[in-house]
């Protein structure tokens, strides 16, 4: 199983273009790929784009800290050098209306996982 590394310089670049539209596929992305790794069903990306459009992205807040667990724990399992457990900072950046910030090192921990895996 193959994983995409993606960079977080042209995540940003694309969400700032498409006025954050772009956030929504990147949760999506984020979502997808955790749940493909860990074979978790109960993961439903699609559910996590709608709940965060639904709640004017409060749901946005809840997402960056669970995920971020997730990302965590899936870096302490593939035995990454110093896993970083960024929670509670992806938890606090939405607060202040930073949750691109919170997404943007997830992805980039997240990437850790995929160099890792691949070697």
């Amino acid at each position: 199983m193959t994983h995409k590394i993606r960079n977080p310089v042209v995540t940003l670049l694309l969400c700032i273009v498409t006025c954050n539209i772009y956030t929504y596929i990147a949760i999506y992305q984020i979502s997808d790929d955790i749940k493909q790794f860990t074979n978790d069903n109960t993961i439903n990306p699609g559910l996590e784009i709608l709940l965060c459009i639904i709640t004017c992205n409060i749901y946005t807040i809840y997402w960056c800290y669970k995920y971020s667990k997730y990302i965590f724990d899936m870096q302490t399992k593939t035995g990454v050098e110093y896993p970083n457990d960024i929670s509670i900072v992806a938890l606090i950046l939405p607060l202040f209306q930073l949750s691109l910030i919170s997404l943007l090192l997830m992805q980039t921990e997240l990437n850790k996982v995929w160099m890792k895996v691949s070697g």
